[in-house]
Parts: C-alpha cells; structure tokens; sequence
C-alpha cells in the first residue's frame, strides 16, 4: 500500500535550504508552512516573497506563508519536515513533539551528527518522537540557491518505511527536481554529514593552490574513507556510490556555495578558523561534525588519514602545510582493502 502524498506540509527552519525547500514543496501544490524563530524575517517572507536573509534576490511562491507560530505550523501538517542545524536537531524536535499530529510522520533535511554524543539523527528523532513515528531523512547534492531557483537537483530519501520514503519523495518530486528513495538510513545520514569535513580538506588544497590532481586525489580517497567507516557501522555500499554519498561529496568538494569548502579555502589562504566563520555568516557543520566523525572511527577502529587531519587543523592543532606533510609521508599501500565491497 502507498501512502498518499501530504496535502499540508510544515517546514521547520527558515534558513536558506528550509526555505528552498519550503518553496519546492509550495511550487508542487503543496499546503505549505514555514516555521522561523525571526519575527522580521518571517513577515518580511510573508509581506515581500523573499527570504532576504538567506537567499537575497530570489522571488517565493505567492502560496508559501510562514509561521512564528510553531504550534500552529506543525498541527496542521500532514507531514512534518525539520531543516535546522545538527547542533539544534534535538531540541527542535522535542519542540515539535507536543504538536505534532498522529498522521504526520516526521523527515529531515539536517545532515550531521548529535554534537557531545556523536549519535545519528534517526537515533535521536526514535528517543524524541517514539519508535511508531515515520521517519525519514532527505540528503543528496544540493545548494539551496540553485532549488530556490528551480535549478535541476536530485535528491535521495532514506526511510525504513517505505510508503513514508515514497510519500515525502512524492513531495518534493517535480520537473525540475528528482527524489530518489532507499532504506539505509545509516549510511544516507554518514555520507551527509562526512562529506562536509571532506569539503574542508580539498578547499584547503585549493587554497593552497595545490592543484587539481590534489583535489581529485582528495575526492577519491576520502569517499574511500566514507566507504570504510560505513562498512564498520553496518551501511549499504551501494549508498555511498551514489546521491547520499558520492554525488553530495562531490558537489560539496568542488562548488563554491559550500560554505564548509569556502571555510577550506580560507584556512589554506592563511585565515583564522574564527575570521573565516564570521565571515561565512552562516553555520559550518563541519567544525563540530570532524569531531563526531573521529568519535565514530575510534569507536570501530577505521582509519580516516584525511578526516583525521582535518579534525586537527580545525582544532588548531595543525597547520594546513602540516596536515598535507602528513598526508604525504604515509606510507604507500594498496588502493582498497580486501573486503570493502563485500
């Protein structure tokens, strides 16, 4: 049986990819609410279609309200789709929990990890919502620019219901914007969240003008590094070869609207890891997700040369030139282990 396609959606997270987002959805037909903590900013959406802030310029559909009212925003909805940052994710849920209808299953957009207990957001969502709540996480290679303008993307939605994957996918499905399904929530989540420290490595190479072999080589082995860690907490190969994992890593590693790229790319130029952050404006999750990401790979005991490097420039504990002499003087082996793909 399919479940039907939710006639009422409610966005929580105003920012640049919830509003993206929000505006697909609405742009689908969708009763659409956007819920946001910025008075101003929510009425200015409302009065002047257009999210000033975060996606300046672009026009939103006349049929997409927004909300400062979340109990409102999230009890009519049909279905629930939660678009914060991974530091927020937990709190923003047992907000929605009071609120949320029993026939509203529960997505996500968020990519990252629980910060202090490293724990994947599907694990969190199941303590906060309960075990019988739909849940599903939304992930692929997106700049929320490029949705908002109804550029081509597609996108992925992993769900271990499988009506639910298929209705939040129907959701977001269009003619500009593919939505893919799958049931490996574990390995969707670990390839949203690692290819930001990836990101961070090869904008560091390119501000350093390393070249592009460096950025390939970077690309190449750090989805080798992903494909590990994912083998040693139990996810599907075939996941990480593909939109969740592949396709965002590359868009992240090569595009300059990642702000975690942008934030590499300073930090190889010789800025402060607190200079580049304030000037991005926005939330960089890979500075809180390399720790997450280590806390993962010691817990299983994968190796992650790349990752692990990044950790420590991050931290300050190494330079970027130290980090690359690092890399560099390892010693030489075979490309893949035995065994990776089964």
């Amino acid at each position: 049986m399919v479940a039907p396609a939710p006639a009422t959606v409610a966005v929580v997270g105003a920012g640049s990819w919830g509003t993206a987002l929000a505006a697909l959805i609405a742009r689908h037909g969708c009763t659409t609410v956007l819920w946001g903590r910025d008075a101003t900013g929510i009425a200015a959406i409302n009065a002047h279609h257009e999210n000033a802030r975060y996606l300046p310029g672009i026009a939103l559909p006349d049929m997409l309200t927004a909300t400062t009212d979340l109990a409102a925003c999230v009890g009519a909805a049909d279905l629930v789709l939660v678009v914060v940052p991974s530091h927020a994710f937990a709190e923003t849920l047992r907000a929605v929990a009071p609120h949320r209808p029993a026939r509203a299953g529960v997505a996500w957009a968020t990519k990252g990890f629980e910060p202090g207990s490293g724990r994947f957001l599907h694990e969190v969502a199941a303590e906060v919502l309960g075990e019988d709540v739909p849940l599903a996480v939304v992930t692929g290679p997106s700049f929320a620019k490029e949705v908002a303008l109804g550029l081509p993307t597609a996108l992925t939605v992993h769900s271990d219901d499988a009506a639910f994957a298929q209705a939040v996918a129907d959701v977001l499905h269009g003619p500009a914007f593919r939505a893919y399904t799958g049931d490996d929530m574990l390995g969707a989540e670990l390839g949203g969240a690692m290819k930001n420290v990836l990101a961070v490595a090869t904008g560091v190479a390119d501000g350093m003008q390393l070249g592009l072999n460096a950025r390939a080589g970077l690309i190449t082995r750090g989805l080798n590094e992903m494909l590990r860690l994912n083998q040693a907490i139990g996810g599907k190969a075939e996941t990480l070869m593909g939109l969740a994992g592949l396709g965002d890593l590359v868009l992240t590693c090569t595009g300059d609207l990642s702000r975690n790229r942008r934030l590499g790319l300073a930090l190889g130029r010789g800025q402060s890891i607190a200079d580049a952050v304030r000037e991005i404006g926005q939330v960089v999750e890979s500075v809180q997700t390399a720790d997450e990401v280590m806390r993962q790979a010691d817990k299983h005991g994968v190796e992650l040369p790349i990752s692990s490097a990044v950790q420590q420039v991050l931290h300050a504990e190494l330079s970027p030139a130290e980090g690359l002499k690092l890399l560099l003087s390892r010693e030489q082996k075979p490309e893949y282990p035995a065994g990776l793909f089964g």
